[in-house]
Parts: C-alpha cells; structure tokens; sequence
C-alpha cells in the first residue's frame, strides 16, 4: 500500500505535544484473550431496539413522532452517483463542498430513513434504504478526494482508511442492525454487499496494515482522526462481523488504536485542537468506552482512569457563555454543544459538572446534533437517553479558572463579567494556527477581543500555502509584529518560560514568545504577561522586549468584531452587538492607530461573511512611534 504522508494528513496528525507518554491504558488492562471471554456474541449483541415496540417503550411519543418525520422530509431523497468531475472538483479548483454535500447528504438521508424504518416498522421506507445502500455501495470511495494525496480519483487497488470511509462503514453497519431482515426479504444480495464492501474497505486495512496510516502512528500524538476513526471501525465490527475471533481481534485493535490517541494527551487531558474538535476527540473516546462497555456488559471499561476524567473536563473548562467556546487554532468560536452526550459521559464518569453541562446544553440547544451529523451510533444512543435525563432544573455554574498546563492554555472569568483566554503551547498545534501568546476576551459573553477561527476548508488550507492564508498568520492574532514579521510554524517556535498564576488577585500568564517568531526579526526576548487584576476587574497586556538593534517597525494587534470608536487619542472603545462598552487604553505618545479589514473574498474566506453573526473582523494596528531597542510598555482593559 502507497504511504499516505501527505502534507494534509501530516499536518491534521502533528499534535500539541510531541511527548508520547506510553500509558496504554487499555491494551494493558486487557488482553485479546479477555476481550475474547467477554465478548457478547453478534447474534446476541442487541444494543439498540429493533421492533417499534421496543422503540416505543424506549422513547417518548414526541421523539417517535419527529424521527419518523425525518424519514419522511427524505423518502423521495434522489442518491446521486459521485461523478468523476465531482471528485476532481478539489485537485482543479480546491473546492471540498461539492463533493461533499453529496458525500454527507447521501449518508445523512440514509439514517434518518433506516431509524425511521426501524421504529415505525412498516415497510415504508425500504425501498428507499435499499437504493441509499446500494449507491453507497456502488462508490468507488467512501472517503473525500482531499484525504487521498491529491489525485482526485480514487485507485481502487489502495483502500484508503479515511474519517468519512470509517462513517460510511458504521452507517452501513446500521443500517444491516436495524433492517436487515428486510433487505434480505427484497434481495439476500444487498446485505452480502455490505459486508463485503465494509470488510474491503475498512476491516481488511486495519487489520493488516492500519501502521501505514500517520493517526495510527506509536511514536508521534496522533488527534482527533484516531478516535473517531476507532469509534465508527468499533460500531461496523461489533455489528456485521460474524467470526467471532475476527471480531474481537477487530475490537481488540481498535481498542489499541484507541490507546494512541490516549497517549499522545498530557497529563491534563487538554485538547490542542480546541472544543469544537474535541466533540470528535474526547467525544469519540466517549464513544468507544460506551461501545466497549456494551459489548462486553461492563467488563471493558475504563471510566474511572484519572485521564478520561480530565479530558471531559475540558469541554466545560473551556465553555464561555451561550454557544460560545474558546477557539484557538481552526476551532470554530461557536457551536451549540450536544448536550444529550454529554449528560450520558458525565453519569458514566461520575461527573456531576459535565452531567450539569450536559443539562443545561440539553434545555438550551435542544436539537443540537453533533458534528454535522457524523458520529451516527451517538445519534441513536442520543435518541434512547431522552427519557433518562432527570427533570429538575440544571445546576451548572460555569467554571471560574481553569489551567491546562499540557497545551498551556488558561482561562479565567472576573466578578465583572470579563472572560479571558490565554495560551503559550508552540506553532505545530493539530490545525495549527500561528498564535503563540494569543489571547481573547468577551464581556458578558460577547466578544470584544477575538481570535479570528479558521476559513473554509479548501486545498490551499491543508497544503503548503497554508500560512498564505491570513487567519493562520499571528499577523492577525492579538501579538505583536516586529520588524514586519510575524510567527513561523513548527515546532521549535514556542514559548518559552511559561508561568501561570491563579489566585485571589490575579490570574495571569506570562512567557517568552521571542522563539516563536522568525530569527530575522531580530528579537532577543519578549516578555508577554496577559493579566486578569481581579482586584481592578480589568485586563493587562505587559510587553518587556529586547532586540538585536533598534527595530524598523513595531506594531500591536488588537482582532475585533464590535464597532470600535478611535476617536479619543489613547483610548480605543469597543461597542458590542449588546451595547455595552469596553475601552482599551494605550499610551498615545507610543502609538499610532489605524484599522483593516482582513479579506472575506475567496473560497476560504467566505464564511467570514457570516461567521461572527455577520459582523465583519476587523483588525486594529498599533504602530509604534519610539522604536526602541528595548522597552516596555502596556494595555489596560476595563469594562465601563
């Protein structure tokens, strides 16, 4: 099999950390014999109902009635073949979505039929099924042409292990659980084609040669791939694979697989990639310990294990207000989070803060789904915990401090409203963004001060243009550039000297970013401190900088969406959506000020238009005015 290293796959499974602490949590605590012993067989295996009384006693009426009416909104869904122009749509011009909205669609539309089928059980929608299975099956590729190496067409003779391979396979695997009988009743073939196809494509790779693949790497931290990967390879074996030893070497491999992921995560179970990928990171963990803990009646579980407890936490530690979450790197500043899931993984981990969480995500964003309708066995688990969530109101109360010092990041929240995120970390961050000593601060949860988020994913993004792009350069991140440079990517280029305090009066940190940066900027330190003075309720930026020689130029970048007025020399105010006030003060004998407008013009910055509620990013430039070779100087943020 042709190696698949190519740039974007390198660059999705480069991690935050380049320590790989060999825990191995699961292939150590049990071995393929136990898993062997503990096993339900598949004919046995029953995780999900599969008659519509069963479905009844399970689910509210309500619930049953807007499932069906999912399958309805698609019984006439047309499943389109994927043409050859389709799939060269990215290598010609970059575009992912094309492709994809088909790809998805197909995949989308066929749940929501198989579940309606199943627990209506009327016949309705089997045809339908039938042609949605035997058009994915008809495929060349499961995957998307972005994830095999920049040939557009598939080659056939290479079964490419991608995310979207892995999700077609457990789809499919559904779809066999819940109608299978009546596939067969239309024709024995179809149900034979599935497990062909599932086994070509996905069981046969990873059983014989997942190491070729960067996200089953032993030696590097692998991200989010493994595990969702692992989650849906776990779903498809438990449910089609009839060989009993086959399948629990399937599942005891994937368990491995999974202990990659585990490993490559420091001790604080932070998440480099930010919360909105960790909903297929630590979620997808979630996924397999539920799975393996099904399978096996309780046997398989890892629950209790000190690290799964800290990366749940994550996703609440870094939760801001409303949709909003922290957003270093590509992460997305807003998703509504799906708070069924996280109300089941907070029971099961004894959590009563993500179990709170999840309850409040639960009265809040009632129809949040995960991931664009990805992780399907989390869908159908979601379905059957509905009428297990406790009444009663939430009692979550947002967390006040929280510091990961794996991925260095802090956050922070003062008497006043104020929200502050921080981070030190290196420039070879999975969906790296150049941004080391970046910060981001919102009032009353509206954002003030913003880390811009990722563009549209297209060729360029994941290539060696990446940083081409203006929303990866620190240029337009809230740093400074020097001498008209800005950070470089990799992993040399970190920070340096990294404290964090939390206590009464503040919580802070400070480092060194001068190694993040390009060596001909000339810098010999830079000494950045980002402060909460919880005594004066205001937001401090101190800057202690030394240089080779006297610099050509100094500038200060502030990222906003809120209106800003510039008026008053020395003070920048910026009005939110909500109109409150928050004013930055500068010293305006060191500076002077201008404002841009980053690009939203392009494939990849299309969603700038819309992503921030239609607010337009906006970036204000401090030039300095001294351009000393050494120096400090300051910026005072309060809350009017």
């Amino acid at each position: 099999m042709t190696k698949l290293f190519t740039f974007f796959l390198l660059l999705l499974t480069v991690c935050a950390h380049s320590q790989v602490t060999q825990r191995n949590i699961l292939g150590n605590k049990y071995s393929l014999e136990a898993v062997k012993q503990s096993l339900i067989p598949q004919n046995q295996f029953k995780p999900y109902p599969k008659t519509a009384a069963e479905w009844k006693a399970a689910l509210p009426d309500s619930v049953i009635t807007k499932t069906i009416k999912a399958g309805e909104d698609v019984l006439n869904y047309k499943f389109e073949p994927i043409s050859a122009t389709l799939s060269l749509d990215f290598v010609r011009s970059g575009d992912r979505e094309r492709h994809s909205k088909i790809s998805f669609g197909k995949r989308n539309a066929l749940i929501d039929l198989v579940v309606a089928e199943s627990i209506e059980d009327k016949g309705r929608f089997t045809e339908a099924i039938l042609n949605g299975v035997w058009s994915i099956c008809e495929e060349s590729f499961w995957g998307v042409p972005a994830h095999i190496g920049g040939t557009g067409l598939p080659n056939v003779e290479n079964r490419v292990v991608d995310l979207f391979a892995a999700e077609t396979a457990s789809v499919l695997a559904l779809a066999d659980y819940f109608v299978g009988d009546k596939l067969d009743k239309i024709n024995k073939l179809v149900r034979k084609r599935i497990y062909y196809e599932t086994n070509n494509r996905l069981f046969e790779p990873m059983l014989t040669h997942s190491d070729h693949y960067s996200w089953m790497s032993k030696k590097n931290a692998v991200n989010n791939w493994n595990p969702w990967i692992m989650s849906n390879w776990m779903t498809a074996a438990l449910l089609l694979e009839k060989d009993e030893a086959r399948r629990a070497q399937s599942l005891h491999a994937s368990m491995v697989g999974l202990d990659l992921y585990l490993n490559g995560l420091g001790e604080d179970g932070g998440c480099d990639e930010g919360p909105s990928y960790w909903f297929a990171a630590g979620a997808c963990v979630f996924d397999c310990l539920e799975l393996l803990d099904e399978a096996t009646k309780g046997k398989v579980a890892i629950y209790s294990e000190p690290l799964i407890q800290k990366m749940a936490s994550y996703v609440y530690k870094t939760h801001i207000s409303d949709d909003y979450f922290v957003n270093f790197a590509d992460a997305d500043p807003k998703l509504k989070p799906d708070g069924i899931m996280l109300y089941r993984f907070g029971q099961k981990i004894n959590d009563s803060q993500l179990k709170q969480f999840g309850k409040w995500a639960v009265e809040k964003y009632p129809t949040a789904i995960s991931n664009n309708g990805f992780h399907r066995m989390r869908k159908v688990q979601n379905l059957l915990t509905v009428k297990n969530i406790e009444s009663g109101k939430n009692s979550y109360n947002p967390v006040k401090n929280a510091w990961f010092n794996d991925i260095q990041v802090l956050t922070t929240r003062a008497d006043n409203g104020f929200y502050m995120a921080t981070h030190g970390g290196h420039n070879a961050e999975s969906h790296n963004h150049n941004d080391v000593g970046d910060f981001l601060l919102y009032a009353n949860g509206e954002p003030v001060i913003i880390d811009a988020g990722r563009g549209n994913y297209t060729a360029r993004t994941f290539s060696s243009k990446r940083y081409e792009l203006w929303f990866t350069q620190s240029q337009y991140h809230n740093l400074p550039i020097i001498n008209g440079l800005g950070q470089i990517a990799g992993r040399a280029y970190e920070a340096a000297n990294v404290k964090s305090v939390v206590n009464d009066k503040e919580s802070s940190l400070s480092m060194n970013i001068a190694p993040s940066y390009d060596k001909e900027a000339g810098i010999a330190s830079w000494n950045r401190t980002v402060k909460l003075n919880r005594t004066k309720n205001t937001i401090e930026i101190s800057d202690d900088y030394a240089l080779n020689q006297k610099p050509n130029s100094l500038q200060q970048v502030f990222m906003t969406v809120c209106d800003i007025d510039i008026a008053t020399l020395g003070k920048i105010i910026f009005k939110t959506w909500k109109n409150q006030t928050v004013t930055l003060q500068y010293d305006s004998k060191l500076w002077s000020i201008s404002t841009d407008l980053p690009s939203t013009e392009g494939m990849e910055y299309v969603s700038f238009k819309t992503k921030w509620d239609n607010h337009p990013v906006q970036r204000i430039l401090l030039t300095n005015k001294a351009l000393a070779q050494r120096g400090k100087y300051g910026f005072v943020i309060g809350m009017n």
